[in-house]
């Protein structure tokens, strides 16, 4: 399929840029995210069906940070590495296999976070609107996403999917090594993997594209309902809540756009490109596949900044970690992008 013997070139930009980022990336991620589990561990009851997402979500992304400083050295020293190292292999191993999985467990829980936010939209809505739209849906599988058993449930089978995907791929790794080898670590072996990797690319490409069509169709279908509500009623204090859902929303949507969107365009392209022995081209493409993979794993640096700027509770709750206590009113109030109910903004 491509010609393995090619020997990449990276540039300053991999060599220099990519270690720099995730070497920035790991600290303020870490530090991000095991703030944002204490905070919510102490905030949260377990039963909330969001908090068990979020907390699936945190551990997604601390996963993900672990991995960076590996793939930081990689990218700064994978070049002068032999491909039989244990460098090169944990390098594989822990950094590129570990960051790609936990990757798309962020993906699936955030698009679950938003049909979980539409469902509790739902049952708040108004007993016309949920007569009128989907209503055997709904009850049969939309509500199911703001269950905590089954928030609980399908967590726990994405990581077990996610746990078997992991060691088979390592399985595999291992086995191909002595099929064939390389002289330096960074090659197109590493880069692009095989014909199995090819399709497990394209199984992860077409998971992504279906919760990304989930995420943007919620979206489409709680913005007409809200337009229709706006020319029809005045909406009251009662029905802040379906701009707060919609904003929840919204934020997922851009998060998926901003920083999955590209490299999932991107990837099925790459593997048509790797047809071509041009070296140099090889080596070009490399380059944007990796920095595209590295504005991914960006996300789970970025996602206590967004919980930050949208979610009350943790604003107080991070407020009162410099003062004396938090005072008990700011306590019962529970809202922002995590909440499963929106009594005010």
């Amino acid at each position: 399929m491509r010609n393995s013997t090619c020997l990449l070139q990276p540039s300053l930009a991999t060599t220099v840029a990519l270690p720099v980022i995730y070497s920035c990336l790991f600290p303020a991620g870490s530090f991000g995210n095991i703030l944002a589990a204490w905070i919510f561990s102490r905030q949260a009851h377990i039963k909330r069906t969001q908090y068990i997402y979020l907390a699936n979500l945190v551990t997604a992304n601390l996963l993900i940070c672990s991995t960076m400083p590996f793939l930081a050295a990689y990218f700064a020293r994978g070049y002068q590495w032999t491909y039989d190292c244990v460098a090169c292999r944990i390098a594989n191993h822990l950094g590129t296999l570990i960051m790609h999985v936990s990757m798309y467990v962020t993906i699936i829980i955030l698009c679950s976070i938003a049909l979980s936010q539409y469902a509790t939209l739902k049952k708040n809505s108004d007993v016309q609107y949920s007569q009128a739209v989907n209503e055997n849906f709904y009850r049969c599988v939309l509500a199911k996403f703001r269950q905590p058993k089954f928030a609980k449930y399908l967590c726990i089978v994405i990581w077990l999917i996610v746990l078997c995907i992991t060691i088979i791929a390592i399985i595999h790794n291992i086995q191909a090594r002595t099929k064939e080898e390389f002289h330096r670590c960074y090659n197109i072996r590493v880069e692009a993997g095989e014909f199995a990797a090819m399709i497990a690319a394209f199984v992860a490409t077409s998971c992504f594209f279906v919760s990304f069509m989930t995420v943007v169709l919620s979206y489409y279908s709680l913005t007409r309902h809200l337009n229709k509500i706006q020319k029809n009623t005045c909406i009251g204090e009662k029905h802040l809540i379906y701009s707060t859902v919609k904003r929840n929303i919204f934020v997922i949507q851009m998060i998926l756009t901003v920083c999955f969107l590209p490299y999932h365009i991107f990837r099925p392209i790459f593997y048509v490109l790797l047809t071509n022995n041009d070296c140099p081209r090889l080596s070009y493409l490399v380059e944007i596949k990796n920095f595209l993979t590295c504005l991914a794993a960006a996300k789970s640096s970025l996602d206590p900044v967004i919980t930050l700027l949208l979610d009350k509770t943790f604003k107080k709750s991070l407020y009162g970690l410099f003062t004396k206590a938090t005072p008990p009113e700011h306590r019962k109030r529970k809202t922002g992008i995590f909440t499963e109910e929106t009594l005010e903004m």
